[in-house]
């Protein structure tokens, strides 16, 4: 039942079972932590097991709000963005000496900002009107970089309040700024990729449901042509 995708609260059997097994795998990470003397690794598990119910909380919170409009492959990539930042991430900074894992984190936060933006845009807009992709991609690029902004604006904030090295300064060497570029650089690639592929993927020029895409869009323009030529007889009738 293809079609029903497109229907609120549907949510595909496959889905579910990912998120649960993502849950699982980020919770049997933090045991294995606990009982190899990890206690930060067990309460890190814990945190992010809440936060990939993020959308969940989003949904019930959301009562008759746009909220409620939000895609599950919004929980989807938060789930495996969590796993891969917290399960992965972790476990090559803290058990091996590849260091540079960070670049990959951002790559994807801008990635998933930019395919959240672009459908929250649309949501946002209504379902009366047909929202232009192209400004649904200027949103979501543009949402993605405020986003990773914010981040190192958070990033510094801490490091001078409670005098931490998130953002590996350094003094008197710019390793620091150095690496506040890349991450905002990586975090603005992500996105653009992202940009482009969700407004291809929802305009049904790529991916396997892009037949139900192509025919949901065509509706939507039939409907909005036949509003706007509605419209002008009016016009013209009551002049």
């Amino acid at each position: 039942m293809e079609e029903n995708r497109f229907k609120a609260g549907y949510i595909p059997k496959s889905h579910k079972i990912l998120w649960l097994v993502l849950r699982v795998l980020i919770m049997g990470w933090g045991v294995y932590g606990l009982f190899h003397g990890s206690v930060v690794e067990f309460l890190e598990a814990i945190f992010a097991v809440i936060f990939t119910h993020l959308w969940d909380f989003f949904q019930i919170l959301g009562g008759r709000t746009f909220i409620r409009r939000v895609d599950y492959t919004t929980q989807t990539m938060l789930n495996v963005f969590i796993f891969i930042g917290v399960v992965v991430g972790s476990t090559l900074n803290n058990r091996t000496n590849f260091h540079h894992f960070d670049l990959v984190t951002h790559f994807f936060a801008g990635f998933i900002a930019s395919w959240i933006a672009y459908d929250l845009a649309v949501i946002v807009h209504g379902s009366k009107r047909r929202l232009s992709p192209a400004v649904a991609g200027m949103f979501a690029i543009f949402a993605a970089c405020f986003i990773t902004v914010g981040w190192e604006m958070y990033e510094f904030t801490m490091d001078r309040v409670y005098g931490l090295r998130l953002q590996n300064s350094v003094p008197g060497s710019d390793y620091g700024l150095t690496d506040t570029m890349i991450d905002m650089i990586m975090s603005a690639a992500g996105g653009l990729v992202g940009m482009f592929l969700v407004a291809f993927y929802r305009n049904g020029k790529i991916g396997k449901h892009k037949a139900l895409y192509r025919e949901k869009m065509k509706k939507a323009e039939e409907e909005e042509l036949l509003k706007e030529k509605l419209l002008k007889e009016y016009k013209q009738n009551n002049k």
